[in-house]
């Protein structure tokens, strides 16, 4: 009989990690189309998270691990954030609170190109990840938002930053 229950424990464990996953997306738009890059490396890391005490999480991304699934727009959007000169991308957690059940507001610095900036966020707890987004914009870092063919096809201001980081 315990070897059974050690088999379904063996057999239910890795269920349980994928339902915990990491990921850091960065969504946006042209005046054509939308854009979705995903952070592959981090996407597939194992790391999980812990917002307890002042252990909050620091988490530093390479610009080449972003993938767009398009190879014209990846090689576009890490020439955008200069990521030769800029190699990573920076999201440091200064402060998190539980609001309400499953629910949580934090103070996030985002870093890009050496320039910080801070926003609230407010995330939510689902299948033992903590998911949340927040729309910046190109030029709260001083970038200007890529253009092509004269002009005629350009990137527009805003993009989204969508997390999800497994939980401890």
């Amino acid at each position: 009989m315990k070897n059974y229950r050690l088999i379904l424990l063996f057999l239910l464990l890795p269920l349980a990690a994928i339902a915990q996953k990491n990921d850091v997306v960065i969504n946006g738009w042209t005046n054509i189309g939308t854009f979705k890059c995903a952070n592959d490396n981090f996407q597939n890391s194992r790391s999980v998270y812990s917002f307890s005490g002042n252990a909050l999480p620091n988490i530093v991304l390479k610009v080449v691990d972003f993938d767009c699934r398009n190879k014209v727009m990846t090689a576009d959007f890490r020439k955008t954030l200069n990521a030769q000169a800029y190699p990573t991308l920076t999201i440091r957690f200064l402060h998190f609170e539980k609001v309400r059940t499953n629910f949580f507001a934090a103070t996030v610095e985002v870093k890009m190109m050496n320039v910080s900036r801070k926003y609230n966020i407010e995330f939510s707890e689902a299948d033992g990840s903590l998911v949340g987004n927040k729309r910046l914009k190109f030029s709260d870092f001083n970038i200007v938002p890529p253009k092509k063919m004269g002009g005629m096809v350009y990137v527009k201001n805003e993009i989204d930053l969508f997390f999800s980081l497994a939980l401890r």
